[in-house]
């Protein structure tokens, strides 16, 4: 089992080859998470409650609004902690196809197959809009008309992505080893190669 990993403030890469000779490579992107956010998302759930108690029991209010606050406290902790990703992972089987798999906070897990088969070639592309600028990895698919992003909800840097697209270029043309002597420094000239 090899492993290999790469760590900035808001991500952690790992690259982990399992089964016999690593014939399953698998690449997550976990998100290192802020304490801060939890921390604010909870405060503001039981400013919700307080306030309906406070209505309730003390300027002699209708009961219902306590219900509403506890149903509105219960809703800001599901959309506040509950749909967020902790890792984005992608399990790449050479002779079968690509798994991606999105794992959420409240413990649900998304997962999609491509047949190795139907990819084209994998692509890194760099989106740009007038607030930001990041790298997407995204794989070029037979008989559809758009391409289909690797990771759906995280944004890794490039130096997470090179690797991952190392691997796919290799799982798709058969050979591990295929011509892609790509290090993380000279992304800039050859990545579309």
């Amino acid at each position: 089992m090899n492993e290999s990993s790469i760590t900035t403030p808001r991500f952690t890469y790992i690259n982990d080859q399992k089964g016999p000779s690593a014939a399953i490579d698998v690449h997550h992107v976990i998100v290192r998470q802020s304490n801060l956010k939890g921390l604010l998302v909870c405060l503001l759930a039981l400013c919700f409650p307080a306030n309906g108690l406070y209505l309730f029991l003390v300027l002699d209010k209708s009961p219902f609004i306590l219900l509403w606050s506890l149903l509105l406290s219960s809703i800001v902790l599901k959309l506040g902690i509950g749909n967020s990703v902790v890792k984005e992972s992608v399990v790449i089987m050479p002779r079968f196809g690509v798994q991606l798999e999105t794992h959420y906070r409240s413990g649900r897990i998304s997962r999609h197959f491509v047949p190795v088969s139907k990819i084209v070639k994998p692509v890194l592309l760099e989106h740009v809009s007038p607030v930001t600028c990041y790298w997407i990895l995204s794989m070029i698919l037979q008989k559809e008309e758009e391409l289909t992003p690797v990771f759906k909800e995280l944004h890794p840097p490039l130096k997470m992505l090179v690797p991952i697209w190392k691997a796919l270029c290799g799982a798709v043309s058969g050979d591990k080893d295929s011509s892609l002597h790509l290090s993380v420094e000279d992304y800039g000239q050859s990545v579309f190669s």
